[in-house]
């Protein structure tokens, strides 16, 4: 699996120049995050965004993370192996590992955890592990404390990718003390650096510093390896609005804007900032709900898509610092090739004589917004002007994104400017969009075609093999049109002064831990 990424860890070395001496780390010191929009919720996995993965990642550790090439490393596992021909996975729990509680890790706990995700409706991520996608866990076991065991139904390549990724949390571990003496939720307990001091609502999310961390001694990289803090506290600061962050950030009541939009670098380098990028694997996209009685004729679809120019999207929206791309394998992907940027071409007049084929009578197309993630919402104005450019009566209805979000749980839209948090390997991000829609109602794509590919794509190693059927499933989506990819973002953090080794990563999240402060 590492020599696959070979080529993005290459690209990131070249892309961070020579090394430079580095200063000691001082520990000590508050490290002040901005944050666009509260967290949505304590629980690990449930009832999540990127804001929330963001925070509690520095609170709850899985078993495993990815690495920052892309690899899958030890995380509150310090090692694992696997038997009987791929489906048993034997993880050894890093020796000393404490809960913020004080109390010992063992596997038990880690059981608890999976056990206490799957029985919650909330949990988004089932699907990942019940055999719908292909993947199925039949049973987690205590072998001893130390040891967890993962039976899977049958071997699957990204077993390993899919208990990393942090979206789900799915091998993160917390402490029942979690809950409250009656069942409910409480707070996070975790394992992590840093432990939850505090949640004003609206205001800030305070993490504290906890001194009982046992690293590993694998050097941290990602989301792997020693977690060292040096801060003693971290704050992640609401500040919604981008114009007063860059003020903060100005004026050093913070220090670090993560994820800015192209517009805001040059101003923030302006005003003293140091923007740091990395390549990006976060998915811009506009959904289609292929439900929808006027968008369930593929000719609709084709005639939309035919009607967007992508590159022009990609273009208003990242100024030249990101290319358009369809497909759900990223640039920065080694699976990556041109073939994926195979598209139905932007012409206007094909556009027409399709809708004309399919007896579009002008009926009104909403494409659902917010304003919270700009990018989200430049793409859905470029797209509306486009599509009312070949005739169809495309109208904004702008959100709230939370209402926005509620919406595409629940599959309530006709068209929705989206974007997809970073999946770190393309079956991944396949997997967030293709599915049965009876089942989960977030799956843009339920073609049974595409479900028996994606199946198909977990079940070889052979990096060939899997390209071959990643082409397959992407030809096939510019084809039926559930969804219309236009582009990656890069990530592009703003970092203050006073703020030392600190660096942007493909994950695209903040990370903490290893950052410290001058004074």
């Amino acid at each position: 699996m590492k020599a696959m990424f070979g080529g993005l860890a290459l690209a990131l070395v070249l892309a961070a120049g020579a090394a430079v001496a580095q200063e000691t780390p001082r520990d000590g010191g508050t490290i002040t995050v901005a944050l666009t929009a509260d967290i949505r919720n304590t629980d690990p996995g449930i009832n999540r965004d990127s804001n929330t993965d963001t925070v509690l990642q520095h609170v709850v550790e899985s078993l495993v993370g990815y690495r920052e090439d892309l690899t899958v490393g030890p995380s509150l596992a310090e090692s694992w192996t696997v038997a009987d021909g791929g489906r048993t996975y034997d993880f050894k729990l890093r020796p000393g590992a404490l809960f913020h509680n004080g109390k010992p890790v063992t596997s038990a706990e880690v059981k608890w955890s999976w056990e206490h995700r799957w029985a919650d409706p909330a949990w988004l991520c089932r699907p990942l592990f019940d055999g719908t996608s292909g993947l199925k866990v039949e049973a987690v076991e205590t072998p001893d404390p130390q040891t967890v065991r993962f039976r899977l139904a049958a071997p699957n390549a990204l077993f390993l990718a899919q208990l990393a990724q942090f979206q789900c949390f799915a091998g993160g571990v917390i402490s029942p003390d979690s809950l409250k003496p009656d069942g409910s939720w409480n707070a996070p307990i975790g394992t992590g650096p840093y432990r939850l001091e505090s949640w004003n609502r609206g205001q800030a999310v305070v993490l504290q510093r906890f001194a009982g961390y046992k690293p590993l001694s694998e050097p941290a990289s990602g989301y792997a390896g020693a977690r060292i803090a040096h801060a003693d506290t971290i704050r992640f600061q609401i500040v919604p609005d981008p114009s007063t962050a860059e003020a903060a950030l100005a004026a050093g009541q913070i220090d670090l804007l993560p994820s800015l939009a192209p517009a805001q670098i040059d101003q923030v380098k302006a005003n003293g900032g140091t923007v740091e990028t990395a390549p990006g694997l976060g998915w811009s996209a506009i959904l289609v709900q292929t439900r929808d009685p006027l968008l369930s004729d593929p000719r609709m679809r084709l005639a939309i898509a035919h009607a967007i120019d992508i590159r022009q999207v990609a273009q208003a929206r990242a100024g030249g610092l990101a290319d358009a791309n369809p497909s759900a394998v990223p640039r920065a992907s080694a699976f990556f090739d041109d073939g994926f940027l195979s598209w139905p071409d932007y012409d206007p007049a094909k556009a027409q004589a399709l809708l004309q084929e399919a007896g579009y009578k002008g009926q009104p197309i909403v494409i659902q917004t917010n304003k919270r993630y700009d990018g989200m919402y430049d793409s859905s104005v470029v797209v509306q002007a486009m599509l009312a450019a070949v005739g169809i009566d495309a109208r904004l209805e702008v959100l709230d994104w939370a209402t926005q979000l509620d919406n595409y749980m629940a599959g309530r839209f006709q068209l929705q400017s989206f974007g997809y948090s970073a999946r770190l390997d393309p079956s991944l991000m396949y997997t967030a969009v293709v599915g049965s829609k009876d089942k989960s109602p977030t799956a843009q794509w339920d073609d049974p075609q595409a479900i028996a590919l994606l199946a198909q794509s977990v079940q070889t190693d052979d990096p060939a093999a899997r390209r071959a059927i990643l082409h397959r499933m992407h030809a096939l989506m510019a084809q039926q049109v559930p969804i219309i990819g236009l582009y990656y973002d890069i990530v592009a953090d703003a970092a203050g002064p006073k703020l030392k080794d600190y660096k942007p990563w493909p994950g695209g999240k903040p990370i903490l831990w290893g950052a410290w402060k001058t004074e």
